[in-house]
């Protein structure tokens, strides 16, 4: 199966580009990142925090069937362009990895489609490399997949 996101991961260097058309309206597509009812659903995961706003802060977390917390990540967003970019930290518990720099950029295509444009600058190449090392690639597709599910729904009711 193709994967529909895009990553750039160029020798040396300690970032990743990750692109991906979506059929959404750029605001629905904003959305989708910014109301926390919405984030669950396609990230699976559950929202404590997210204040979006320049300044905000975020929290996520998810358990497992015995109440486990097997995934928790936290952030900060430090700018907020409706629309248009999301630049925020990306922290997860318990990992190997450092803090993380996201920058987002959503982008109007025509009426009805849209795309993100993220940046994902890593402490070092080494973090880097160990992240893609991980199920990365199909983790985030599948998220894209089901944020095109459930912001695509919205768009047929609303």
């Amino acid at each position: 199966m193709e994967l529909k996101t895009k990553i750039t991961a160029e020798e040396g260097r300690q970032d990743l580009l990750i692109s991906r058309e979506f059929d959404l309206p750029v605001e629905l597509l904003f959305k989708a990142f910014t109301e926390a009812d919405l984030v669950e659903q396609w990230m699976g995961t559950k929202v404590l925090k997210l204040e979006s706003k320049r300044h905000g802060s975020w929290q996520f977390e998810t358990s497992d069937a015995k109440g486990n917390v097997v995934f928790k990540a936290d952030g900060t967003i430090h700018e907020f362009s409706p629309n248009r970019k999301i630049t925020r930290t990306f922290e997860m518990a318990n990992a190997p990895f450092g803090v993380q720099l996201e920058l987002l950029n959503f982008e109007k295509l025509t009426d009805a489609t849209s795309r993100i444009n993220m940046h994902v600058i890593y402490e070092s190449n080494d973090q880097r490399d160990q992240m893609l090392k991980l199920p990365f690639a199909q983790g985030i597709n599948m998220a894209h997949n089901r944020l095109q599910d459930v912001a695509g729904k919205l768009k047929t009711i609303g």
